[in-house]
């Protein structure tokens, strides 16, 4: 159950209404002025409580749920405890996704600025901005409306930032500009010198990374995640991608739109994602590659080569799915060939 002292609840909720809200289909003989006071799991939701049911593993739980009302799917309302109302839903998981976040929406900005922040009298701050203790604002930087900038971040000369944007506390931005409705979690670094060199005996000589880093909108970018930025052409996350936390993106990279990346994955420099692909925790890619459009790439991958569009790797070094596992069964046939010599 959440916890009240960190998560502050709107209001409740009756099963019409929250169909209404999520487009579910209500189960026959549903009471629509049935109140629903919070969300919770199915094995410790009670009978003013909402769950949700999306992976067979919990049917059991399901089963003996005594929640007042549960999300599910159409097949899996047909067999649902006597008494339960449910929410019938062809995504069960994205509409508990909606109905938590009605019942829990995030804190938005109300306008506070800290006397304790250090910030440059030429720094524009939009309307209803949050900017909390120890944040340090250098000159030129540009922070829209309703946005939060949070303790102990340093935002450095002529960064902007768009609306409606949250920076956690201790990141650090530099050269970048940021869309609107970003959230960057606490530690993130945006904007550092890329690994750019020339190897030399004598010493290695430093690129300048004359670039920057170019966020979208809707983008997230998780807690200690790191984004060089370019060497001359610019690094780019595009709009609705959201990226795990200890996440390392090298310079020039270019990530498309609505992308999910998984914590400790590391993007070498120059190397573009096409939309909406998708890459498991830690995985590795090589650097100057191109990865297609919804590609999905199995955790601890290592990609080599360019993966082209729809295609679905695994391994280290990775290949195509079917290759990959053909390859496994071949090697297990070697094996048991082996033995039985």
């Amino acid at each position: 159950m959440p916890d009240p002292r960190f998560h502050k609840k709107s209001r409740s909720y009756t099963v019409g209404e929250l169909a209404d809200l999520l487009g579910c289909k209500l189960c026959e003989g549903a009471n629509r002025d049935y109140l629903i006071n919070d969300v919770a799991p199915l094995s410790s939701a009670g009978a003013n409580d909402l769950s949700f049911l999306d992976n067979v593993k919990y049917k059991q739980d399901f089963l003996s749920t005594k929640a007042g009302a549960c999300i599910v799917t159409p097949k899996m309302a047909e067999i649902a405890p006597k008494g339960l109302i449910c929410l019938i839903s062809d995504s069960p998981y994205k509409s508990y996704a909606l109905a938590a976040r009605s019942f829990y929406p995030e804190e938005a900005a109300k306008g506070s600025i800290s006397d304790n922040a250090v910030i440059h009298k030429s720094v524009e701050i939009g309307e209803g901005c949050i900017i909390e203790d120890l944040a340090v604002i250098a000159e030129g930087v540009k922070i829209g409306d309703k946005s939060w900038i949070g303790s102990g971040v340093v935002i450095r000369e002529n960064v902007e930032i768009g609306s409606h944007c949250k920076v956690g506390a201790n990141a650090t931005l530099s050269h970048c500009l940021i869309g609107d409705y970003v959230n960057i979690y606490p530690g993130a670094c945006i904007g550092q010198d890329g690994f750019g060199f020339a190897i030399d005996p004598k010493g290695h000589v430093k690129i300048p990374q004359l670039g920057r880093v170019i966020i979208g909108n809707h983008v997230e970018i998780g807690a200690n995640t790191t984004i060089d930025r370019g060497a001359g052409p610019d690094t780019i996350i595009g709009d609705g991608t959201w990226i795990d936390n200890l996440v390392q993106i090298g310079h020039n990279a270019n990530i498309g739109k609505g992308c999910i990346i998984v914590a400790q994955v590391g993007i070498s420099g120059s190397t573009t994602i096409g939309d909406y692909t998708a890459i498991g925790g830690q995985s590795g890619i090589a650097g100057h590659l191109k990865i297609g459009k919804g590609v999905k790439i199995a955790a601890k991958s290592g990609v080599m080569r360019d993966i082209a569009d729809g295609e679905y790797h695994i391994g280290s070094p990775s290949f195509p799915s079917k290759q990959y596992f053909r390859q496994i069964a071949a090697l297990k046939r070697l094996i048991n060939n082996k033995k039985s010599d």
